[in-house]
């Protein structure tokens, strides 16, 4: 069976689809409500490093009002986006789905079908 960690918000529609998803997979699935477990400087970099990303700013939610408060726009040190995403999780993109060494981020949530095959 596939073992697959999600990092979850339950009050997002992507991120419910996608564990719902999973669900339906069979996969076996070990949750993480980083809302109510913040993840450290050190996962978040892991994470970023696991879904192919360049840069922490591909995975902040540009969106969110704490974004624009903390001026993040213009934020280039990495370390402090990392800082600002542990100290407000909301900025984090979500659902992030791990398997292994891979990471994939369920937009749209089938993108984490690939981790499964």
């Amino acid at each position: 069976m596939t073992t697959v960690t999600i990092y979850h918000n339950p009050r997002c529609s992507k991120s419910r689809q996608t564990l719902q998803l999973l669900e339906q997979q069979g996969a076996s699935i070990e949750i993480v409500e980083y809302l109510k477990t913040p993840l450290t400087v050190s996962q978040l970099a892991t994470l970023v490093k696991q879904l192919g990303m360049v840069s922490a700013r591909e995975l902040i939610r540009s969106k969110e009002a704490i974004y624009q408060e903390l001026n993040l726009a213009a934020e280039t040190n990495e370390q402090a986006l990392l800082e600002a995403m542990v100290a407000h999780p909301k900025l984090i993109e979500r659902p992030i789905v791990v398997r292994a060494e891979q990471a994939r981020l369920g937009r749209p949530p089938e993108a984490v079908l690939e981790l499964l095959a």
